[in-house]
C-alpha cells in the first residue's frame, strides 16, 4: 500500500507555482507533485558520464550510460533511441499537448511546454543535447557574414526571433558535450543553403564539431523518409577530431510494407466512393498538367512514400490496395509500425492526431543506429582520459 505523506504550510509562492503548472499539464495536484517528486528521484538514480565523480562510471549492458535532455520532443523518436543505448532523460519539452499526453502515457512524464518560456535554470546538466527542432527562415539582413557567424554569441545576430535562436541560447548556456538534432531533408537547401549554414555556423562558432548527413529511414522501415541528423562534440572535450561516424545501413532483407499491415484492418478505413473518385479525378488533372501531383498505391512487397503530418486529411500519399473494392488509408497502428515505434506503446489520442503525430515523428531504428554511433565516441572518450572519465563543472560547463 503506498503511504502517505502530508505537508503543511507550504510557502505562497510554491503553491501558486504548483498550482499553475499542474493546470498547464492537465495534471491534478497529487500528480503534479508525485511527478516533481520522481523527476528529482530519478535524476539521481544513475552516473551520468560527464558528472563529476571520483571513479568511471558503470558500463550498462547497452553501452556508457549517459544523460539527455528531449527538446521539441514530439512523441519521443530521439527519447526512445537514447533510452535503448542507456541514456536517462532529466528534462523534455513539447509544446502541443496531444503529444504531451501521448508522451505522458509512453514514458510517464509531462514535458515543459513552450520552449521560449521554459528558464534555463530548470534544465538539469546532461551529456547529449536531443532535439527534433522546426525549420524556420532566418534573417541575416544588414548584418554581414563575419559580423554574425565569425564572433562569439553571434548566433544572436542571425537567428533572433526563430525557435532556433531559443535551442541556440539553451546550447550557450548549458554547454552540453553531445548534441543530437535531428530536421526535414531540406533544411540543407531551405533559403537557398542559407538556414543550414546559420545552423551550421551557429553550433561552430559554439565550439562543436559537426557532422550531418542525410539517412534514408527505408533501411529500417518499410518507408522512404529522408532526414538529416546533426552530430556535435564539444572540442573543449573530445578534441578537434572525435572519432565519429553516421551508422552504415543494415544489410540483408529489407523491411516490406506488408510485414506490418493488419490482416482486418476497419472498414471504415477503406476509401469512400466520393473520396476514391476525387482522388483520381485530381491526379489525372495533375498529369495533364505534366506533374506528379497525386494519390499514391502502395506497393505491398516494397516501401511506402513519406508519411506526413497531412495523412489525417485523406490519407492520399499512402494508399493501401484492396482486392475488389477501393483502396483504403493505413490504421493508426499501422502508421506507428511504419514509423518504427513498437506495439507495446498505445494510441491513446484520436485518428486525426496520431497521424499527425507519426507523420512529424523521428523514426526510433535511425535515431538509434545514430545513438550507437555517439556511444561509442563517449566510450572512446572515456578510455582516453587520464583520470577515466570525464568532468563537467558547475553550470554545465565542461572541462
Amino acid at each position: 500500500m503506498p503511504e502517505s505523506l502530508l505537508i503543511r504550510d507550504v510557502p505562497p509562492k510554491i503553491k501558486r507555482w504548483i498550482d499553475d503548472e499542474r493546470e498547464q499539464s492537465m495534471l491534478s495536484q497529487r500528480e503534479y507533485v508525485i511527478s516533481v517528486l520522481e523527476k528529482a528521484y530519478n535524476s539521481k538514480a544513475r552516473p551520468s558520464l560527464f558528472d563529476a565523480a571520483q571513479h568511471p562510471a558503470p558500463t550498462s549492458p547497452t553501452g556508457t550510460p549517459f544523460t539527455f535532455v528531449d527538446l521539441f520532443a514530439g512523441i519521443g523518436g530521439l527519447r526512445l533511441a537514447l533510452e535503448r543505448v542507456g541514456g536517462r532523460s532529466v528534462f523534455s519539452c513539447e509544446w502541443d499537448k496531444n503529444a504531451q499526453k501521448t508522451y505522458r502515457a509512453w514514458y510517464g512524464e509531462v514535458p515543459e511546454g513552450d520552449i521560449r518560456k521554459v528558464k534555463i535554470a530548470d534544465i538539469l546538466d546532461h551529456d547529449i543535447l536531443a532535439a527534433g527542432f522546426p525549420c524556420q527562415p532566418f534573417s541575416i539582413a544588414g548584418v554581414s557574414k563575419k559580423k554574425s557567424l565569425g564572433r562569439p554569441h553571434g548566433f544572436k545576430d542571425a537567428t533572433q526571433g526563430t525557435l532556433f535562436f531559443h535551442l541556440a541560447t539553451i546550447i550557450d548556456a548549458k554547454r552540453p558535450p553531445v548534441l543530437l538534432l535531428e530536421n526535414v531533408k531540406n533544411l540543407r537547401s531551405h533559403e537557398k543553403g542559407r538556414t543550414w549554414e546559420v545552423v551550421r555556423s551557429t553550433l561552430e562558432t559554439m565550439n562543436y564539431k559537426v557532422f550531418a548527413e542525410v539517412i534514408d529511414a527505408a533501411h529500417w522501415v518499410p518507408q522512404h523518409r529522408e532526414r538529416v541528423f546533426i552530430v556535435g562534440f564539444d572540442k573543449s572535450v573530445f578534441g578537434n577530431e572525435p572519432p565519429f561516424r553516421f551508422p552504415t545501413p543494415p544489410t540483408g532483407k529489407r523491411p516490406k510494407l506488408m510485414d506490418i499491415l493488419d490482416p482486418n484492418p476497419p472498414e471504415r478505413y477503406t476509401l469512400t466512393d466520393h473520396l476514391w473518385k476525387y482522388l483520381q479525378k485530381y491526379a489525372k488533372m495533375h498529369r495533364l498538367k505534366g506533374n506528379g501531383f497525386g494519390y499514391g498505391l502502395a506497393d505491398l512487397d516494397g516501401v511506402t512514400r513519406t508519411l506526413s503530418a497531412r495523412y489525417y486529411k485523406d490519407g492520399s500519399e499512402i494508399l493501401i490496395p484492396q482486392e475488389g473494392k477501393n483502396p483504403r488509408r493505413l490504421t493508426p497502428r499501422e502508421a506507428q509500425r511504419l514509423m518504427g515505434f513498437p506495439d507495446h506503446l498505445s494510441v491513446v489520442v484520436s485518428d486525426t492526431q496520431a497521424y499527425r503525430q507519426f507523420g512529424n515523428a523521428v523514426v526510433p531504428l535511425v535515431a538509434e543506429a545514430v545513438a550507437k554511433q555517439i556511444s561509442a565516441v563517449l566510450s572512446w572518450q572515456l578510455a582516453r582520459a587520464k583520470n577515466r572519465c570525464v568532468f563537467k563543472g558547475r553550470f554545465g560547463k565542461a572541462r
